[in-house]
């Protein structure tokens, strides 16, 4: 039987990829609605500025400096979350776009793609699980794509990234509701983020047109407080216009 989810969980809540985008206004929009936040990226001097907006809103805001797409992850989380302390929100918005065919995708670029976009999410996870468990329950927000159900060419790593993080938040919910625990999957079209500047993305689309990082955090933010006995499992938020 479902254990609700407990109205009495500490507001503090984990956010990766927090430096910029998505992740950033997640941070933003949980620290306004009196979340304690700590603040995961890659870099302490990216995730400084947004810790120090943060603290300005009367609730703690801590940087710690992880690079999710190393080996040895768990060593690293533990001590943030020993640091931290007992959270009730972990959201795992990090992760990498990625664009080329199939056919001639080099196999260290697939699995570069699927240790952030995947593997990292599940060390998460893992990390996080027993300090939810203990505290009796949370909610555990995974940021998919909407590539996850749509073909888009020269984004099939992406794709199938996205596809298993849908699918490990179905099974993770199954497993992990008798224990409190609320699993959201949210799917975004396109959003207007740093993902196109990157690299490893070679797109033109017109950026004006996407979503905000901000309407995303809005959309996260609410799956987030809906009463305990309530949980939206899996949503899809789209670009007024379409896919781009």
């Amino acid at each position: 039987m479902q254990n609700p989810v407990s109205s009495d969980l500490p507001r503090r809540a984990l956010v990766t990829g927090a430096s910029r985008g998505i992740g950033k206004a997640i941070a933003q929009a949980l620290a306004l609605a009196g979340y304690d936040v700590a603040l995961l990226g890659r870099s302490l001097e990216t995730l400084q500025p947004v810790q120090e907006e943060l603290s300005t809103y009367g609730v703690l805001a801590k940087a710690y400096a992880v690079d999710l797409a190393q080996e040895g992850l768990q060593p690293r989380l533990a001590a943030v979350l020993a640091d931290f302390g007992p959270l009730s929100v972990v959201v795992n918005n990090a992760g990498m776009g990625y664009t080329g065919p199939l056919a001639t995708m080099p196999l260290a670029d697939w699995q570069q793609v699927m240790d952030l976009n995947v593997t990292s999410v599940l060390q998460c996870i893992q990390a996080v699980l027993p300090m939810l468990r203990q505290g009796g329950g949370g909610t555990i927000v995974n940021i998919a794509s909407i590539a996850a159900r749509s073909a888009f060419p020269d984004w099939g790593a992406y794709t199938v990234s996205k596809a298993a993080i849908v699918a490990l938040s179905r099974v993770l919910a199954a497993e992990e509701r008798a224990h409190g625990i609320r699993v959201v999957t949210v799917s975004p079209g396109a959003v207007n983020t740093p993902i196109w500047d990157t690299d490893t993305v070679q797109a033109d689309f017109d950026r004006s047109s996407m979503l905000t990082p901000e309407i995303v955090a809005q959309t996260v933010l609410h799956t987030i407080l809906l009463p305990p006995e309530a949980v939206i499992e899996d949503l899809t938020l789209m670009p007024a216009g379409g896919a781009l």
